[in-house]
């Protein structure tokens, strides 16, 4: 059985994933508005990203044989002053994650709950290709500036990301 600190990060963990999708959608809205369809899909796709890591994290606790407790979702940012501001606020909530999920798996390590802390084992990693993701795609659009050409650019190519969940 699952101590009731770790238990109830784990279900603050998927609530806070829960918001994290939100927070993307309100980025997605940002860019669609600027008739960028192509960094709205990057969103729009990190934001169903979410939703998955949030299930996961659902699907854990029940198998734990608890229950996951889903909590209203605060309203995320909406005002973004650039894609790039978008980006930046993307990397925080990323670290932010990662502050989350180390906080976590040192409750888990204390608890001796070693089947969290195989759980938790896939977030960490995915956590640093999230921040990494995200850094470069800040230090490319740093880099094109003023570059119509090359945001643009850009924006197609995210156009054509999808997102397809693992053993899918």
């Amino acid at each position: 059985m699952v101590k009731e600190k770790l238990l109830n990060a784990l279900n603050e963990q998927m609530n806070f994933e829960f918001y994290a999708a939100h927070s993307y959608l309100a980025m997605a809205a940002y860019c669609s508005e600027e008739s960028l369809d192509g960094f709205a899909n990057f969103f729009l796709v990190q934001a169903e990203e979410e939703r998955f890591h949030a299930m996961k994290f659902y699907n854990f606790i029940n198998a734990l044989g608890e229950r996951a407790t889903i909590k209203s979702v605060d309203e995320p940012n909406n005002t973004f002053s650039s894609v790039l501001n978008a980006f930046e606020k993307a990397l925080e909530q990323e670290k932010e994650v990662t502050k989350r999920i180390y906080h976590l798996s040192d409750l888990a390590l204390d608890d001796r709950e070693h089947a969290t802390m195989s759980f938790l084992k896939w977030f960490i990693e995915e956590q640093v290709e999230e921040e990494d993701m995200f850094d470069s795609i800040i230090q490319k659009l740093k880099r094109i500036k003023d570059d119509s050409n090359a945001f643009f650019m850009l924006d197609e190519e995210f156009a054509k990301r999808s997102f397809t969940p693992e053993g899918e």
